[in-house]
């Protein structure tokens, strides 16, 4: 089945390959969770302000919130992502993060066996059906899990990096978090992964740059990691007119209250 156009769906090539991967990554999550003891789970995450519980309570939210919308579309209705929108989420991530480890291996097996139920099944035009979130389909609530669940998996700091992500999220990310980018940077992928030395120039640098425009260039993870706000493998370079400079000041997330701030 072909997917939508949306900004959620473009750089994504197969709705069950996504759904199976984000099926991985909420197995991973769940197996890190399930290793942590009371006082890791208490210690701080890789999210500012965060700990590795409001972490696993977020995960859990947003996952619900997702299931919810399939479900609602396969009645034909529409409901908000989130209980009570923007306050509602912010509530339910402090309650769910005085959650036990426990708990939150409860909470996020359950999430597992309701997201099952909830996604069509394989070509079916359920997929198709309205949600209220981006005002797009079941398409994208399932990408925007697939998205939330391997960034968030990452910002656990339990051993799950970034190197776990699929060359399809990182396709997936270019697309989405392009509206990150000032207008005048454009993104060059190296695909031999080559970091050039300061000073130096690189065949993709000479081809694209411009004297007005930087390039960034790094290997699609790498650049992919660091335009979703997350540390790269190795850090992206940026050249302007053949000059190494640093790395262009990205714009915020695009959010689905209201877009683009988060």
């Amino acid at each position: 089945m072909a997917l939508t156009d949306s900004p959620d769906a473009r750089a994504v090539p197969d709705i069950e390959a996504v759904r199976d991967d984000a099926r991985t990554a909420l197995a991973a999550v769940t197996r890190s969770a399930d290793e942590l003891d009371a006082a890791a789970l208490a210690a701080p995450s890789l999210l500012p302000g965060w700990s590795r519980s409001h972490v696993l309570a977020h995960v859990t939210a947003i996952g619900e919130a997702m299931a919810r919308q399939a479900e609602r579309a396969a009645a034909g209705e529409l409901v908000e992502v989130y209980d009570g929108g923007a306050q509602g989420r912010e509530a339910g991530i402090q309650t769910g993060a005085r959650r036990t480890v426990v708990e939150h291996v409860a909470a996020l097996t359950a999430l597992a066996e309701r997201l099952e139920a909830a996604w069509p099944a394989p070509g079916s035009s359920g997929w198709a059906a309205a949600v209220s979130y981006r005002d797009g389909t079941v398409v994208d609530a399932l990408v925007a899990w697939w998205r939330e669940v391997r960034l968030h998996a990452v910002d656990l700091d339990a051993g799950i990096g970034i190197g776990t992500w699929p060359p399809a999220l990182a396709e997936h990310l270019l697309d989405f978090l392009a509206v990150r980018l000032p207008q005048d940077v454009e993104v060059a992928i190296d695909p031999a992964a080559a970091q050039p030395q300061s000073g130096t120039e690189t065949e993709t640098e000479t081809e694209t740059e411009t004297e007005t425009e930087t390039t960034v260039t790094g290997s699609l993870l790498d650049v992919a990691a660091w335009l979703a706000g997350r540390t790269p493998e190795t850090v992206p370079h940026a050249w302007r007119a053949g000059t190494r400079v640093d790395l262009p000041q990205i714009g915020p997330w695009p959010s689905p209250y209201s877009p683009p701030a988060t």
